[in-house]
């Protein structure tokens, strides 16, 4: 097995390239067969894997910003889960080799459009070590392979993480070197200029680095920079509904990109509801910072216009008071980075046009913005979020990782007999 250690980069991207050929032409079950293989390591390893995540936060605490600290942590529970979502990419239905389009043009020439791997994902992420795993598993169910990034706050945990995947790719057929694993800074600025055998760059992280991705290499980019989330608590709100939604949308994991960091309130319930919603908020630690409007209400810090494009990725909340649901939709269009926003209302015609009129990758009614994630959609993990309006959008599993080819096949047909005078029409008779 090869490694970093042992070669130069290009030669890691061609030999990774030359795996993923490979592995672009295996059957589902052989895919599924290393996918459960990984799993099994991972468990394990998981000693192994937890000790090193532990080095990894001992040698961070109070190093790295906070937010980026609860994501480089890994619990024994947060492994499991990412070892259960390495198990869900194995039961889903394998998205290469789908046609899309069967179709005659004549007799005997017939067209297909079918879908193949990308070839070799490049995913750079920040903390974050569980995301190797999930990116691994999805990486192998779509045919591609995968050259993994982690932040140096990450270093131990990743090594750890990949050895097991190795190994348990070791007892298959798709050889371990499909999965390779950098780990300086240096290899990050070279991978970025790996186009001749990079297909796709995923970054994972602060909006500021990803940026620096976009900014730093040709090769397309999947991925956002930013993940400024709101709510908005419409004027036929069910309050008892509305607090649930707030406080689980701020707390649960406000670290993640899917944490809303502006409540909107309409004027109307805004004494009603911000007397409720304020000391829940307060029990949970968060931060209030309010408008004129709701400073008349709460005794908190004013919200300055910064506030209002912030991503906090922390237990810190600018809450406005907005006269209408248009005022309200405006301000989430001006100021939001188009992730996750959600309305809390009983009135389905405001609900309605809500989810049509604002921009965003996911638009949700009465439901916590903590709900955008590829596990809970049901995709087995995610690879990344992208807030791009082409697709692949919104959180993006195993159909954002394929691409597809057209394939045709005739019996000596030429163009001539179709063109000039007493041209032969095309049937175009689309086929079961």
């Amino acid at each position: 097995m090869t490694t970093q250690i042992d070669l130069p980069l290009t030669a890691i991207a061609r030999k990774t390239r030359d795996c993923a050929q490979t592995l672009a032409v295996l059957s589902t079950e052989q895919k599924n067969q290393a996918i459960e293989a990984i799993a099994q390591a991972l468990e394990s390893a998981t000693d192994e894997i937890l000790a090193a995540n532990a080095a990894d936060c001992a040698a961070a605490y109070d190093k790295i910003p906070k937010p980026l600290y609860h994501r480089l942590k890994l619990d024994r529970a947060k492994l499991q889960s990412a070892i259960a979502g390495v198990r869900d990419v194995g039961k889903l239905a394998d998205p290469v080799g789908e046609v899309q389009i069967h179709r005659q043009l004549d007799d005997s020439l017939i067209l297909k459009r079918v879908t193949c791997p990308l070839g070799v994902l490049g995913v750079i992420f920040e903390a974050r070590p569980d995301a190797a795993i999930q990116i691994s598993a999805l990486a192998i169910k779509s045919g591609n392979g995968v050259i993994l990034k982690g932040g140096k706050e990450a270093t131990r945990s990743c090594e750890a993480i990949v050895k097991a995947i190795h190994l348990g790719l070791s007892q298959t057929v798709i050889s371990p070197d499909v999965v390779q694993l950098l780990t300086t800074r240096e290899e990050t600025l070279k991978l970025l200029q790996l186009d001749q055998f990079v297909d796709l760059i995923i970054p994972r992280g602060s909006n500021s680095f990803v940026r620096f991705v976009q900014e730093n290499t040709h090769i397309p980019v999947l991925g956002h920079a930013d993940g400024v989330c709101h709510l908005y608590i419409d004027r036929a709100a069910d309050l008892s509904k509305a607090v649930a939604v707030t406080i689980d949308s701020k707390t649960q994991y406000p670290a993640a990109c899917n944490a809303i960091e502006t409540l909107l309130i309409h004027q109307a319930i805004a004494p009603a509801f911000l007397t409720l919603v304020a000391p829940a908020m307060q029990q949970h630690n968060v931060e209030l910072r309010g408008d004129v409007e709701t400073r008349k209400i709460l005794d908190i810090a004013p919200a300055t216009e910064t506030d209002w494009s912030t991503e906090y990725s922390d237990l810190i909340l600018s809450i406005k008071v907005v006269d209408s649901l248009t005022d309200a939709i405006a301000h989430i269009n001006e100021y939001g980075s188009g992730h996750t926003d959600a309305i809390v209302t009983e009135n389905a015609e405001t609900a309605d046009t809500f989810l049509a009129q604002v921009n965003a990758t996911g638009v949700f009614h009465n439901c916590s913005t903590r709900f955008a994630d590829g596990f809970r959609y049901g995709f087995g993990a995610e690879v990344g979020i992208s807030t791009q309006k082409l697709p692949p959008r919104g959180p993006v599993g195993l159909e954002g990782l394929v691409t597809y080819k057209y394939k045709l096949t005739g019996e000596g047909h030429v163009v001539a007999t179709y063109t000039g005078e007493n041209s032969k029409l095309f049937t175009h008779k689309d086929l079961d």
